[in-house]
């Protein structure tokens, strides 16, 4: 359940950038504009900040979020940029294009906001409030649409207010957004990609390139298929090592993904890491990513993973592990 918070409120104006910013580095929650919808930020590389996005928003399964920054400098530290996407990036940022592209080797932004993809969606807004909180910030910031999983996205922060008030800690009020529908989403693959339409219109995006956009072709019943988003692959992130849910026991060379009091016969396993020893769900989630990797490397024989509670951030944290074990149970 979430804690109560007192959410503030602020008018738009550097008092208002300086708490923003304050806030962020304390891995609290901002809602502020930007020229699409109100995003509701959090520190990209906080991985407890990331989790309690998905928490106040009761989303129900873990999807990459968007990193916004607020230079191309910024951007190019999170991704790599190849010559099509240099192009998109220098012709139509700031504006409502996010790009899909290969994470950097040195990105700092929390597995988590990437879903444990090998992608990273990043944006630059062209509102001049959300332009001033993230150089205020100096770190990527992801936002998603400031309203609770399933509602109508936020244009005004009465709105972020009606769904968010006491769930999130500050709400700078910087009036109706100009454009009101989320960005435009192009994939920086082999060939660019149109994942989502959105606030930039396909056809300023394929003036620019000199060719049309490519449609995903998405196949629900295989894993054929590019992974571009979480939820559209039966087996997500799919380790090496073979994973075992539900363990109440551990078989000798197996690794232990704890959650919680440690089985009773802890001491079988090659190794131990625990996602929570206090049972915290929220903490578990801000791990889970790592913490799978991190067991992967050690070339135990299999990654034996405690039951974890199917009830708030528990039911993404078990939807991401029956992913990670389809086929490998």
């Amino acid at each position: 359940m979430t804690v109560a918070l007192n959410t503030l409120i602020l008018p738009a104006g550097e008092d208002a950038v300086a708490e923003a910013a304050r806030a962020l580095r304390a891995g609290g929650l901002v809602a502020f504009p930007t020229e699409t919808v109100y995003g509701l930020g959090a520190d990209a590389t906080n991985a407890r900040a990331v989790a309690r996005i998905y928490q106040a928003k009761g989303r129900p399964a873990f999807n990459p979020l968007i990193s916004h920054v607020a230079e191309l400098r910024a951007a190019q530290r999170i991704g790599r940029f190849d010559d099509t996407a240099l192009t998109l990036a220098h012709a139509l940022w700031p504006g409502p294009l996010t790009l899909v592209l290969p994470k950097s080797r040195d990105c700092a932004v929390a597995e988590l906001a990437t879903a444990g993809l090998d992608t990273i969606a990043i944006r630059i807004p062209s509102h001049p409030l959300a332009r001033a909180i993230l150089a205020a910030f100096g770190k990527p910031v992801v936002a998603p649409s400031a309203n609770m999983s399933g509602h109508v996205s936020p244009t005004t922060a009465a709105h972020v207010r009606a769904d968010l008030d006491g769930r999130i800690d500050l709400i700078v009020d910087g009036g109706p957004v100009d454009v009101g529908v989320e960005s435009t989403i192009v994939g920086c693959f082999e060939t660019p990609m149109l994942l989502r339409p959105g606030g930039l219109p396909r056809e300023a995006i394929e003036r620019v390139l000199g060719r049309a956009l490519i449609e995903p072709l998405v196949d629900a019943e295989s894993d054929s298929a590019q992974p571009l988003a979480p939820g559209m692959l039966t087996s997500h992130y799919a380790p090496r090592t073979r994973v075992r849910l539900n363990a109440t026991s551990i078989a000798p060379g197996e690794a232990l993904l704890a959650f919680g009091a440690p089985v009773a016969d802890t001491e079988s396993a090659s190794f131990v890491m625990n996602l929570s020893a206090q049972g915290d769900l929220s903490e578990a989630a801000a791990n889970l990513f790592g913490y799978l990797r991190a067991l992967d490397a050690k070339e135990a024989t299999a990654i034996a993973v405690m039951p974890i509670p199917n009830h708030g951030l528990g039911e993404a944290i078990n939807d991401r592990l029956r992913r990670a074990a389809v086929g490998r149970e």
